[in-house]
């Protein structure tokens, strides 16, 4: 009857309980009963690392409980309606009670927990005092069971009305050892690592993916307490997690996530694409937008995050930095309803991003004064580990950092300030395998940082970054350093300095024969970014690589990928030495196809742009042949009533161009009919 929720998405120490149905039968239960006591009961002591008395105490009483619901199951089949009645109640408590244990035995709250130990000591006495309530009322001389059984229920009653549920004072002292820690951070203060050794050994975190877990939980709740605007329990969240990732850090060397008890935490690989930066994700939490509304500077960000930014006092745009000169947010249908066509094409739930947005942006600023003061320590920590430490810790040192700044924009400014990305560009040229890896995966983080990027390219970066990507060790190392090469190429000059390296478009074209789909990718956008200097336009074009994405176009069955190829070849097609490349390629025919056949709308878009070009430089022989085939335009009808308002400017466009050969294609027909006419008569 009652579902165990370690697999539910149950937020911790919540208590969703529910009272059993009016008409449920007393065997059924009585048989619920017994299951929920021996689940309490099965739960070890050795998995508390907190709350160990009070937790002794419940499992003892409960597990006296569990000796009456057995005999009054064996001896009786019928319970009088006012037993059923305290039942149900005894069934509500002990829901609780289940979740309260499933909480405090959790292995990845163990420092959360014991922050909250003065409130779940709170929880177990509020229960226990439900639980005495409950039986206080039970009718024991309507039970048809023994005399020593009823003794005990008594028994249960009596102490559960005495019993001190309250704080352990072995928690108590590790909480405030805990809190003292904290408040030096906040201070400024580097604690002594002994202090933090003892406050770890106590909840028994002794391992660097202990300690791993710990924080990936810590982050979830940071990102659940945002949503629901929790001020004071982020602040604690934020100072706990800066607390571990320094201690993480500092005293666990040895990675040990691959132990066959461990999940595998290792990153994953980085992937983009030509569609998320500048059509579907808000420019101020760069998540997918869910109800995307226009603001007075002709803007478009995600409600929520614009809703938080104004609700702030800020009046200016966050884009363009324009004032605003109205707060009234215009809703972006257009857009919402390609966004869905987005997620419907690529199997995405939206109500996954309604449920919890992650906003990067909260990041900007540190959780709370203590969080910000750690980061600081552990940078200064990790520089001196690259530029002091062996082969080993330096390894190591890349790895923090690319897990530090995967998702904090605090974290990469104070890395940055730190000084660390001139010894982790050194990096990039080690011989060894993860250590280039984890090495170019950070500068990939820090790269997404505007001054992060200046001081790649200033620190003579580039060159690294070409070599990984030419003859990296392995296949992800490559991938992540077209990745690097996508965002520093967001910066104008960028472009031109890359696109003059000789094997900047070379090795981007190699990855995306060799490489994987996510590899594909990368480099694809890299090459797109690159593009948008106009100069090396016949550069990429002299690389031959529209034939390469003319056969993933024909052959791949990723969307994402296809979409991005067709980005490149529309933005190739611009120019007029583009469009004859690609119509000596034979492209046309493909365009059209993929045109009438492509599920994703962006896919679509492209297409649409491409054959445009390829109208207006090809001349009437490119015309001739799109206005040939009738099925053209049912696509591009469908596309005007269907897609975003750039997409079906496009087509109207195409359309247009069309119609007007047809006219005109009538109007000389009509007109050498009538000459023949003429002659004839």
């Amino acid at each position: 009857m009652f579902q165990n929720s370690k697999s539910s998405d149950r937020r911790i120490l919540t208590f969703p309980a529910v009272h059993p149905c009016e008409a449920i039968s007393p065997a059924t239960l009585l048989a619920s009963l017994i299951d929920l006591c021996r689940q309490i009961c099965n739960h070890q002591l050795k998995t508390f690392v907190t709350q160990k008395r009070n937790a002794r105490e419940t499992i003892r009483q409960i597990g006296i409980l569990l000796i009456f619901f057995e005999e009054l199951r064996d001896v009786s089949d019928v319970l009088p309606d006012s037993v059923v009645l305290c039942f149900s109640e005894l069934h509500l408590t002990f829901q609780k009670i289940l979740f309260l244990f499933e909480d405090c035995s959790r292995s990845n709250a163990k420092i959360w927990m014991l922050m909250k130990s003065q409130f779940v000591a709170t929880q177990f006495w509020v229960l226990i005092r439900a639980l005495a309530t409950a039986l206080d009322v039970l009718p024991l001389n309507r039970i048809d069971t023994s005399d020593e059984v009823k003794e005990l229920v008594e028994l249960v009653v009596k102490q559960a009305r005495i019993s001190k549920f309250g704080l352990d004072k072995d928690d108590e002292l590790t909480m405030k050892r805990l809190q003292s820690i904290l408040l030096q951070f906040e201070k400024g203060i580097e604690p002594d690592l002994t202090a933090i050794k003892r406050v770890l050994s106590y909840l028994e975190i002794r391992r660097w993916s202990d300690c791993n877990k710990e924080i990936k939980f810590l982050e979830e709740e940071i990102d659940f307490q945002y949503s629901d605007l929790k001020e004071r329990d982020v602040h604690i969240l934020s100072s706990l997690m800066g607390f571990m990732s320094y201690s993480r850090l500092t005293l666990f060397e040895a990675l040990d996530f691959w132990d066959k008890n461990q999940t595998d935490i290792k990153c994953n690989p980085e992937t983009l694409s030509c569609l998320n930066p500048q059509d579907f994700r808000c420019p101020i939490s760069l998540e997918l937008m869910i109800d995307p509304v226009t603001v007075s500077t002709g803007q478009t960000y995600d409600r929520a995050s614009i809703q938080k930014w104004l609700s702030a006092g800020n009046l200016l745009c966050p884009k363009t930095g324009e004032r605003l000169t109205s707060s009234e947010l215009v809703p972006n249908t257009s857009l919402k309803k390609l966004i869905h066509q987005f997620c419907v094409d690529n199997g995405i739930s939206l109500a996954k991003f309604n449920a919890r947005s992650h906003d990067i942006t909260r990041t900007i600023i540190p959780g709370s004064p203590a969080a910000a003061e750690a980061m600081k320590f552990s940078s200064e920590y990790l520089l001196r580990r690259l530029v002091f430490g062996t082969s080993k810790e330096k390894n190591k040192a890349a790895y923090e950092i690319r897990l530090l700044a995967k998702s904090n924009i605090f974290n990469r400014s104070c890395l940055i300030k730190a000084g660390i990305i001139p010894p982790l560009v050194n990096l990039l040229s080690s011989l060894d395998k993860s250590t280039q890896e984890n090495a170019i995966a950070a500068v990939l983080k820090l790269s997404k940082h505007s001054t992060g990027k200046i001081l790649v390219v200033e620190n003579g970066g580039l060159a690294p970054i070409l070599s990984v990507l030419k003859s990296g060790f392995c296949l992800e190392s490559r991938q992540l350093a077209a990745a690097t090469l996508f965002y520093l190429s967001s910066v104008k000059e960028y472009r031109k300095l890359i696109g003059e390296m000789p094997d900047a478009i070379t090795g981007l074209i190699e990855l995306i024969k060799e490489g994987t789909t996510c590899g594909k990718k990368n480099a694809v956008v890299a090459i797109f970014g690159l593009l948008l200097y106009p100069k090396n336009n016949k550069t990429v074009l002299n690389s031959g690589v529209v034939p390469i994405l003319l056969d993933i176009i024909a052959t791949s069955v990723n969307d994402e990928l296809i979409s991005d190829s067709l980005a490149v070849i529309a933005a190739l097609a611009e120019s007029s030495e583009g469009s004859t490349t690609i119509l000596h390629a034979s492209a046309l025919t493909l365009l059209i196809r993929t045109l009438n056949s492509a599920t994703s709308s962006p896919g679509k878009e492209y297409c649409v742009s491409a054959l445009r070009s390829l109208c207006n430089h090809g001349g009437e022989e490119v015309v001739a042949t799109l206005a040939g085939d009738r099925s053209i335009a049912g696509s591009l009808y469908s596309i005007v009533t269907e897609g975003s308002a750039a997409a079906g400017k496009k087509a109207r466009s195409l359309l247009k161009i069309l119609h007007k050969f047809r006219e005109n294609d009538v109007g000389v027909n009509s007109a050498v009919d009538q000459e023949r006419s003429v002659r004839v008569w």
